[in-house]
Order: C-alpha cells, then structure tokens, then sequence
C-alpha cells in the first residue's frame, strides 16, 4: 500500500486522494467483515468521543507515514517506521505511569542508535525532512496504540475498525473538493489498488492478533523491509545503502527486546494472579 502510495504521488495524486481512496474503498471490506463477523448491530457504541479521538490521530499517523514513503526510500521509511515500539515504551511509561526497568530502556537507547547510525546526519544523502515525518509518523502511531488499548477494554476489533474508517470520511471528505483531479486510466486502477491492499492489510493484521498471540505476530512486521526493498527496486527505487542495513538491525533488535520483555512481563503476571488465594 505505501510503496504504491509513492508510485501515484509520482503521477501527480494528492496525497489527500491517496488517503481519501485508501479509506473509501477499503470500507466495504470492513463492512463486510464485521456483517460476517458480529452483524451490523455490533458497531453500536456509547464511546464516539474516543473512537473521534482514535480517529483524528490514526489519520494524522497514516499521512504523516504516506508523506514519508514518499519522501524516503521505501526501505528506509520501512526501517524508521520500526521506531514505533520504542515510542510506545517511552509514552507508556511517561503517560500510563508503566512500570519500565532498565531492560526496556536499554533497548529504546539501542533502538535510536540505529536511527542515528541509519541516517547518518553528517551525509547529504538523507532527506532530514523525510527523516522528521518519518520519526513523527512513528510516534503518532504509538499514540494511537495507548488510545486503542483503552477501546479495547469495551469494544471489539470489528467496531473499532469501523468506526476509524467511516469517522475519517468526514474530514476527508469535506477535503476532497479542494483536492480532487481526474487521472488515466492506470493511475485510477493503482488508486483502486491502495483501498484494496489498506483493507485487506487491516483485517489480516486483526486476524493475526486473534489467532495469535502478539509475541509471535509483531517479529512478522518486521520482514516489511524485506518487502519493501523489493518493491522499491521493483519500481526504479536504488539500493539501500549499508548503513541503512546496519541501523535496521539494531532497530529491529530492539523492537524485538521490547516485544520479549512485554511477554516475560505478562507472563510473569499470570502467574501471579493464578497464585492469589481465591476469595
């Protein structure tokens, strides 16, 4: 989806249209599988204020990460965007109060090393601009991932998904006019595409997350810079440099710490819990 989102930047869409055509036509997927999931009637809510909320951050974090495909290599907004664990550490402890030792710091120390070693900020070679929105993209995401926490006390995947994507049709929409252009024929099928994949993306990752537990799940995010060095190189993107290789590395080896140690924790809390005398 963001490869392709880079593709039809190059042929002159909006990135406001990219957003516009990524929700709009990924919404008859969510509701098809929330009608087959739970029914219809499941979308009801009595939190439209936070689902507003999730929405407004959850559109900020997706173009902010549009403008950095964009911006940057695939790869290397592939490799920045795997920063979001460490920022969902730092907020986690700073906003939720969660207990974080020393291993989970390390880790974040680790993680922006390999921003730094990636980017190399004595080489002209890095867009500093795209590297911003990169690094903010990341960080929205996290936030957006402290409110999703809290939804998911009272409210199901399906419902959460639905409300994100039909919420965002009202700002996008009263966007559209003022961005809105005809395109060839190719570029509205790549267009079509974005929806496709973002809808697809979505109900697969939700799919993952029930069927499996996070411990195993999140490590399979990470094989997106494979993916998207290969797409990139697919459509004309070079090589990414060594140093890219190398800050990746120690990105993901600390996402992947982040992830054993939240598992070691809950783990830890199970057993804490089966251990109390009932009442």
């Amino acid at each position: 989806m963001f490869v392709t989102v880079r593709v039809v930047d190059g042929r002159g869409v909006h990135v406001v249209e990219s957003l516009f055509y990524r929700q709009a036509l990924a919404l008859p997927f969510v509701l098809g599988w929330v009608a087959m999931a739970d029914g219809l009637r499941s979308v009801h809510t009595r939190r439209i204020g936070v689902h507003a909320s999730r929405m407004l951050l959850g559109l900020t974090g997706m173009l902010l990460n549009f403008l950095s495909y964009i911006l940057l290599l695939p790869a290397e907004a592939a490799t920045i965007g795997f920063t979001m664990p460490i920022f969902g550490t730092i907020l986690s402890a700073l906003i939720l109060r969660e207990a974080t030792g020393i291993h989970r710091w390390a880790a974040v120390l680790i993680g922006f090393v390999g921003v730094l070693v990636m980017v190399r900020p004595d080489a002209a070679h890095f867009p500093l601009q795209g590297v911003a929105v990169a690094i903010a993209a990341a960080f929205v995401t996290a936030s957006v991932s402290l409110v999703l926490r809290e939804l998911g006390r009272t409210e199901s995947a399906g419902v959460v998904v639905f409300w994100f994507t039909t919420l965002s049709m009202i700002p996008l929409g009263i966007a559209m006019p003022f961005f809105a252009q005809m395109h060839d024929p190719v570029t509205w099928g790549l267009l079509l595409l974005i929806g496709l994949f973002g809808g697809i993306a979505q109900i697969c990752l939700t799919a993952a997350l029930r069927w499996g537990p996070v411990s195993v799940v999140l490590p399979m995010d990470y094989s997106a810079i494979i993916w998207t060095t290969l797409l990139g190189l697919a459509i004309g993107a070079p090589w990414p440099l060594a140093t890219t290789w190398i800050g990746a590395s120690l990105i993901i080896a600390s996402g992947l710490y982040i992830a054993w140690r939240e598992h070691v924790r809950g783990k830890a809390a199970r057993v804490r819990t089966a251990a109390l005398p009932p009442d």
